[in-house]
């Protein structure tokens, strides 16, 4: 799987109605740290199907950038059920990006039930 484009028209569709977590790459044609993290988001894309990748190019979507308080770029941002969990600025190594999510679906992740343990001494 390799990341979807999503702009201001079909952001509702591709992210917030999602049924699973997104990854959400804020970038620029222009930006060469952008352009370095591209590899490692498609590769990250590629290796997880679990997750949604979606890139928004901030130029073509300068809204939806601001909504998200975007101020540099490559931002990364997690979501679920239209929350923001976890994000990222600047150039991450692909296992930057592996524990974001990871980090993220922990956050999502139903407390344990405790029910019938007994308390620690």
């Amino acid at each position: 799987m390799t990341s979807t484009h999503v702009n201001e028209q079909n952001f509702e569709a591709e992210v917030m109605k999602a049924d699973k977590l997104v990854l959400i790459d804020f970038y620029a044609d222009w930006c060469g740290p952008c352009k370095n993290l591209a590899p490692r988001i498609e590769e990250f894309a590629a290796e997880h199907p679990e997750v949604k990748v979606v890139k928004i190019n901030v130029d073509e979507s300068p809204n939806l950038a601001a909504s998200f308080g975007v101020k540099s770029i490559p931002t990364l941002i997690t979501m679920k059920d239209g929350v923001g969990l976890f994000g990222s600025v600047g150039v991450v190594p692909k296992s930057g990006i592996e524990k974001l999510v990871a980090d993220s679906l922990q956050k999502l992740a139903p407390a344990p039930d405790n029910k019938g343990t007994p308390p620690s001494p």
